[in-house]
């Protein structure tokens, strides 16, 4: 977790008159965004942003809005540390990271997925829970699992990957996944079978604290535009 104190200090010290940064990830979730960024008057091609080039930052139509295109797991720190001044991430991602100094005031309802307790078919169910008092996991999310297991009373052993969660089973190197699951198909496909949600996972507009402070007319203007957006799509 970031202090306040520690994200003021990453707070970027450009005059109020230059570009916001707005940060979006990389992958399946900027292609459902696409149509939104469309609606805000920010690109004439939401799904197009970055092809062709090995540029990561751009401009769009606004003179005032530029755009970093990042990993989605990295958009949450880029808006926590100043890098960006607003964003969009999933919820996975702050639930996982939970910092304290990044606002979320919209749900975009794009990307929606859950992130999910999964175990080999084989497996009984009662060897995840309270009667086993440890477990080993496989997951990209330790706080999230740690979470989960705690309120059932089990230790559990964290295997940290960030990829191929599925093959940790198969290879004895955790009993159970704990990752973000759609269709539940690739789970299928490696003989694992899903037993449990643990949250559902929307994609959200986030904000940095410090910046709504500082250039309070310009972010919320943005953050305007992105709810006027959803409003359009909604009608």
């Amino acid at each position: 977790m970031i202090a306040a104190a520690e994200t003021q200090s990453h707070t970027p010290s450009d005059p109020t008159d230059a570009p916001l940064i707005l940060a979006l990830p990389k992958g399946r979730i900027l292609k459902a965004l696409g149509p939104v960024l469309e609606r805000t008057g920010l690109f004439k091609d939401g799904s197009a942003i970055g092809e062709g080039t090995r540029s990561l930052r751009f401009p769009t139509l606004d003179p005032n809005v530029d755009v970093v295109r990042v990993r989605s797991f990295d958009v949450a720190t880029f808006v926590a540390h100043g890098g960006a001044q607003i964003g969009v991430c999933g919820a996975d991602v702050l639930m996982e990271f939970d910092y304290p100094d990044i606002y979320a005031p919209l749900d975009l309802g794009i990307g929606g997925c859950r992130i999910s307790l999964a175990q080999p078919v084989g497996m009984g169910t009662h060897d995840t829970n309270a009667a086993s008092s440890h477990i080993r996991v496989a997951t990209k999310y330790p706080t999230i699992t740690r979470r989960h297991f705690a309120a059932k009373g089990v230790n559990a052993e964290i295997v940290h990957l960030h990829g191929a969660m599925e093959l940790a089973p198969t290879l004895d190197m955790a009993s159970v996944i704990v990752d973000l699951v759609d269709t539940g198909s690739t789970l299928k496909a490696n003989g694992l079978r899903e037993t449990d949600v643990i949250a559902h996972v929307t994609s959200r507009l986030i904000v940095n604290r410090v910046a709504l402070k500082t250039r309070p007319d310009a972010i919320r203007a943005l953050i305007e535009r992105f709810r006027n957006a959803l409003q359009e799509n909604a009608a």
